[in-house]
């Protein structure tokens, strides 16, 4: 790998500066990505291992960060189970089909990585194109947060049916994630044998859930999921809303990074977990939106926080809006290239 800063900090090795990838770099707020996406709806984008590799690297071109993420969606796993996913501008992802009774999980099939197959033949031609150059992460979405989809049948500002499922019917809960979770840790090591250089879990929505709520029904699994993964030189991110809250718990499940929202000093959060944790983030993406200036004083400032902690990857504590000005988010990340502890 020409450019090891990524894969350095995440096995908690010293670097020169923070290496910086950003989620969501690869995404709304590029004008050419919509040239790509107006061109074809976002599931096509996804399916296409051609397109997908031509919006991988826009990030890679137009911004010269520190690692490549896969263009993809985090519920494509649950599409390949059998549901009915599709994507309507302003509105996001929908299940046409959302789970309501006992008999619509039993129908959920496991044995689907064979569906997924498209997203290995991307991710080998966006390694031919990276061409070692810098890391390609994959990802896949943790078990509460594909579920909390497939019962809402979309997105929820409540988990009202998620919570229901969950309280008051547990065993039914468990069935249904203990499914997710083997086809999550067999995607993931799809990607994985195709070629990935780490990969991230997105437990996007892990934030809507209690303490006691968050052990039993999203923690067990992710780390399930960790437990089964070929992670030999492939380092593990673990990634929710509310890691400030559950990174002591997120943990326990032997990631090698914990990305970390923008509610917690990330000193505090990197001196509390075991040695050989590092962590990634946790820039609000809403300094974004500010001018050049504030958004240097921010970055410097968590920079100079962190100064002399290995095991530091520069992240946002969430995605990049689409609404973000382009050129401030390359600004961001012209700043951290040229920071030098």
């Amino acid at each position: 790998m020409k450019n090891n800063l990524f894969l350095d900090a995440a096995n908690s090795k010293a670097t020169e500066r923070p290496p910086v990838w950003m989620m969501r770099q690869a995404g709304r707020f590029m004008p050419q990505y919509w040239e790509i996406k107006n061109k074809y709806s976002f599931l096509e984008m996804c399916k296409n291992p051609e397109i997908a590799a031509d919006v991988t690297m826009l990030p890679v071109d137009l911004l010269g960060i520190d690692a490549a993420i896969l263009f993809c969606d985090i519920l494509v796993t649950g599409e390949a189970m059998g549901g009915d996913l599709s994507f309507t501008q302003g509105i996001g992802p929908k299940f046409a089909n959302p789970l309501r009774t006992a008999a619509d999980i039993d129908k959920l099939e496991t044995d689907v990585v064979d569906r997924l197959e498209y997203v290995a033949d991307a991710i080998k031609v966006i390694q031919q194109r990276l061409d070692g150059s810098i890391p390609l992460i994959g990802f896949a979405g943790a078990p509460f947060t594909v579920m909390s989809y497939l019962v809402e049948g979309g997105s929820s500002k409540d988990f009202k049916l998620t919570k229901l499922l969950m309280h008051n019917h547990p065993e039914l809960t468990h069935r249904l994630l203990a499914k997710i979770a083997k086809v999550t840790t067999d995607y993931l090591n799809l990607q994985i044998a195709a070629g990935v250089n780490a990969v991230q879990l997105f437990d996007s929505w892990a934030l809507a859930l209690s303490w006691n709520d968050y052990k039993e029904f999203s923690h067990q699994y992710n780390q399930q999921i960790i437990a089964g993964l070929n992670r030999t030189n492939v380092p593990v991110i673990s990634f929710c809303k509310g890691s400030s809250v559950f990174a002591p718990i997120m943990a326990e499940a032997k990631p090698d990074v914990i990305s970390v929202d923008w509610n917690a000093d990330l000193l505090n959060i990197k001196n509390a977990l075991p040695a050989g944790i590092a962590v990634q983030g946790n820039l609000d993406p809403h300094i974004l939106y500010a001018d050049q200036p504030v958004i240097k004083k921010h970055i410097h400032q968590l920079f100079e926080r962190m100064r002399g902690t290995e095991g530091f990857i520069f992240n946002l504590g969430h995605g990049i809006m689409p609404d973000i000005p382009f050129d401030n988010v390359k600004y961001a990340i012209e700043v951290v290239k040229e920071f030098r502890y």
